[in-house]
């Protein structure tokens, strides 16, 4: 193999995490793709993979060489399809990641309905609910929905998400409608928890406001569930409780006292050109994401629980 065939080898052992996998997409033997990649390793001078009896995973080295590996490949495949005028169908896959409880909302059916449309592109999710590295983990494009700091990231607007609290009907009227957050003292609440950290205060348009919880859960669903019981109040991003909203199982409070809603971008790396099947998949998710109502924003499910729209109609 010659280099660039090497970098091709080194990439499908990236994706397929197999060395005989790998070979049989590009057409050669095991033993050759293990010669590839260890001629591309001795050429480097570091290693690429650790390797064992049951599995074949990226080193540190070997995720970073990997993201620039596939933008490099992807240019290339676009170049040459410019030069013989070709209209080629982009290929090759593309990892992306977003938060746990919206990405199985929002994104995996937007992921399905784009790979019905691109029949040689590949997907692979990674839902978490953590702030993913881009680079440390592979990922070509990131949903982040937060204020975002500086980075050499490239951030694309899709919308906004209100913060809300809510309670169920029954408890509200068991427990009265809190009037201000200094009124949450005297309330049950839920709060969410997760890689063992204990609840912080909850943050309203005025400041902070530190609770006491009556339950703690590291399952977003979970918390909401317990909302819908009577357990207590909960705090969440809108599009968790959205449906719960819309059909009376919950109300928001505190609706005056939240912060403004928080921006939601689709986030990847920086580079001379964005590869073909990137582009398709950035510009395809944007345009369905801010057509999704829960990225409405502060407009978004107001006092009478129906989206809320601008004086000029918009």
């Amino acid at each position: 193999m010659d280099h660039l065939d090497r970098l091709r080898c080194f990439t499908a052992v990236a994706d397929t995490q197999s060395f005989a996998a790998a070979a049989r997409r590009l057409g050669c033997s095991a033993p050759a793709a293990t010669r590839a990649i260890a001629a591309l390793e001795q050429r480097l001078g570091v290693q690429l993979f650790q390797r064992s009896t049951r599995s074949v995973r990226l080193t540190e080295a070997g995720e970073r060489f990997v993201v620039d590996c596939r933008r490099i490949l992807g240019d290339l495949d676009a170049s040459e399809a410019a030069a013989v005028g070709a209209q080629a169908e982009p290929t090759g896959l593309l990892s992306l990641t977003a938060p746990s409880m919206f990405g199985r909302l929002h994104v995996a059916p937007l992921a399905a309905a784009f790979l019905q449309q691109h029949a040689r592109i590949r997907l692979k999710l990674l839902l978490v609910d953590r702030v993913v590295s881009l680079l440390d983990e592979a990922q070509d494009l990131a949903v982040r929905i937060a204020h975002l700091p500086d980075s050499g990231l490239i951030a694309v607007p899709v919308g906004a998400m209100r913060r809300v609290v809510v309670g169920s009907p029954d408890y509200l009227a068991r427990a009265g409608e809190p009037g201000s957050p200094r009124d949450l003292v005297e309330h049950r609440i839920i709060a969410s928890y997760f890689d063992g950290q204990s609840m912080t205060p909850w943050r309203f348009r005025d400041g902070p406001q530190a609770l006491s919880p009556t339950l703690m859960v590291n399952d977003n669903a979970a918390g909401i569930a317990a909302a819908e019981s009577g357990v207590g109040l909960a705090r969440c991003q809108i599009y968790q409780a959205a449906d719960a909203v819309r059909e009376g199982r919950l109300r928001i409070v505190l609706a005056d006292h939240e912060r403004p809603a928080a921006p939601v971008h689709l986030v990847h790396a920086a580079g001379r050109r964005v590869p073909a099947s990137l582009r398709l998949l950035l510009d395809f998710m944007a345009e369905r994401l801010r057509a999704q109502p829960v990225l409405g924003g502060d407009a978004f499910l107001r006092e009478d629980h129906r989206p809320v729209s601008t004086p000029n109609g918009s």
